[in-house]
Parts: C-alpha cells; sequence; structure tokens
C-alpha cells in the first residue's frame, strides 16, 4: 500500500501589510517634522566714545519715545505713520535740506521707529543724518 503524502502548505508570514505600515509612518514623520535651524546669536553691542560736538543753532531733532512715538524739535507728531513725520520734518525744515537731523531714542524704542525716522529724513533728501549715543564711561560703563 503506498501512501500519499499530505502536501504541506509553508507557513510563512506576509511582509507586504508590516512594510506598508513602516511606510505609512516613515511619511507621517517627515511631514510632521520641522526642519528649522535654530541658531542663536550673541550680540554685543558697539560703545559710542567720539567726541563730543557743539549743538548748531539750525538743526532738526527728532525725538523717540519708549512706545514709538515721535517728536520734532519738541512738538509731538500725532500718530507714528511715515508720512506725518515726513510732513512734519518738511515743516521744521522749511525746505532747507543742508540742516543736520539729530534721531534720539530710548534705549529700548523698537528699532522700526528708528528706521522709519531715518526713512523720512533719507526721502526729504537730507544728507546730514546723526544718532545720539551716550558715552558707557561717563555714565559708569556696563
Amino acid at each position: 500500500m503506498k501512501f500519499r503524502r499530505q502536501s504541506r502548505d509553508e507557513d510563512s508570514v506576509n511582509l507586504t501589510p508590516l512594510i506598508d505600515v513602516v511606510f505609512l509612518l516613515l511619511i507621517f514623520f517627515m511631514v510632521s517634522t520641522t526642519f528649522t535651524k535654530e541658531t542663536h546669536l550673541q550680540i554685543d553691542l558697539p560703545e559710542a566714545s567720539g567726541e563730543f560736538l557743539p549743538e548748531d543753532a539750525q538743526q532738526i531733532e527728532i525725538l523717540i519715545n519708549v512706545e514709538g512715538g515721535f517728536a520734532v524739535n519738541g512738538e509731538s507728531v500725532i500718530n507714528k505713520k511715515l508720512g506725518t513725520l515726513k510732513m512734519a520734518i518738511d515743516k521744521v525744515s522749511g525746505g532747507d535740506l543742508e540742516l543736520p537731523i539729530i534721531i534720539t531714542a530710548d534705549a529700548n524704542t523698537p528699532h522700526q521707529a528708528v528706521v522709519t525716522a531715518m526713512d523720512a529724513a533719507g526721502q526729504l533728501g537730507f544728507v546730514k543724518l546723526s544718532i545720539t549715543t551716550s558715552n558707557p564711561q561717563a555714565d559708569g560703563g556696563i
């Protein structure tokens, strides 16, 4: 008598679903990860130790307070807009573009306010521009 051997199917694990899950996880992490390079800059601000220059009789002084508000030669400007500042400077200068402009800003003034004052002077055609600073040795240093 001849017995037939039963054919055995090999037991195997189907890897296709496992590979699908791994690829989905890979895509999820690639999409959800941000690739920003964070840099931390350490900046040492320069000190101004130049000579004191005497004030001119004719000059335009732009004062900028902590909130970024402007005052031209002691008179407050109604808002912080570039056009308003330009009109105030033009009114005080009387059209004389040779007058020096001095920008005096608080140490905690937003940088944008100082740039706005410089931009207004530049657009009107003023070329003599200076920014007031304090001498660190005279103030006790930092």
